[in-house]
């Protein structure tokens, strides 16, 4: 069965890349994009994905407004050295002019596909946590959650504990820990290894300088803009980490991924441990903390290899 599939995204260079993945499979369809802040401002998300669905001929899929500013009220920070001044590494995309509907229209596609729809958060979760609050009782009929954020028992990428999609916004995280049912996180445990090479880039650029398609034309130049970012911070790294495409990629691969059904918490409370995700092991876990799923290993072969075969081939 075709997985039906409500996307937010603050459309960096890792969310372009989990967006055309699901042009190139008839098993998945995206049902509605909500753009975010995050990567980029609110409104150069919504460029992207319309020039996603433009290029890729997809401009059915409908694009809701979500969140400009987290529910902490801190200064929003977008991160141009890493994704590019508009998101998608070098290219500046046009501004093409499709439809962009009202957040609360959300509602109406989770209905419509109540009794297969998966939500994925690829960033921020602010716009997610905002849809609990106006309707708590819809959201909470949503068969599954899957998101990517936090690092438990390791090393943060915005502090020594946190990593970025939590620490923007902790009270959103600790907000869909609380109510949301059958979640699963998609921690840097497992995206800080989700490497696709610069080997398996040229493979796929060369497929599609034949086939001429843009948006597998697409790959190359943002993710050889991406990895020249991680080879500068992380010197010696094989290739560019697909942080928010892991959530996508476990959705049709979940027998790759080894997931932990523990209690967990997102600290709210400013100091150095902000946005940490803590995870308690203990036989006598904190009964305040709610229990979720947790990625903490993954087949990387089977990775790189349903990557190629999803990407060297035609789109229908």
């Amino acid at each position: 069965m075709q997985k039906k599939v409500l996307l937010f995204t603050d459309l960096g260079i890792d969310d372009a890349f989990a967006i055309l993945y699901t042009f190139f499979r008839e098993d998945i369809q995206l049902v509605g994009i909500v753009a975010d802040y995050g990567n980029v401002s609110r409104e150069k998300a919504i460029w992207n994905i319309n020039y996603l669905k433009y290029i890729a001929g997809r401009q059915e899929i409908p694009v809701f407004l979500g969140a400009s500013v987290p529910l902490t009220g801190i200064a929003v920070k977008a991160f141009p050295e890493v994704h590019g001044e508009a998101g998608l590494g070098p290219i500046i995309p046009p501004q093409i002019n499709l439809p962009v509907y009202p957040m609360h229209d959300i509602y109406q596609v989770i209905e419509s596909y109540l009794e297969n729809i998966t939500i994925i958060n690829l960033g921020r979760l602010s716009s997610l946590a905002t849809a609990f609050v106006l309707n708590l009782p819809k959201m909470r009929e949503v068969k599954e959650y899957i998101c990517m954020g936090g690092a438990f028992f390791y090393p943060g990428n915005v502090t020594a504990v946190a990593e970025a999609n939590f620490f923007a916004d902790p009270y959103a995280a600790n907000l869909i820990v609380k109510h949301a049912k059958n979640l699963t996180i998609i921690p840097l445990n497992v995206t800080q290894s989700a490497i696709v090479t610069p080997e398996m880039v040229q493979q796929i650029d060369a497929f599609h300088q034949h086939t001429q398609d843009p948006a597998g034309l697409l790959i190359k130049p943002m993710l050889d803009y991406y990895y020249n970012f991680y080879s500068k911070s992380n010197p010696g790294i094989q290739g560019s980490p697909m942080h928010d495409f892991v959530t996508i990629w476990y959705l049709l691969n979940r027998d790759a991924v080894q997931l932990s059904k523990v209690p967990i918490k997102i600290i709210p409370d400013q100091g150095e441990g902000f946005g940490q995700s803590i995870a308690d092991f203990r036989f006598t876990a904190n009964p305040d903390y709610s229990i979720h799923n947790i990625a903490f290993q993954f087949n990387y072969e089977r990775f790189k290899q349903d990557i190629l075969d999803t990407f060297l081939k035609k789109r229908r």
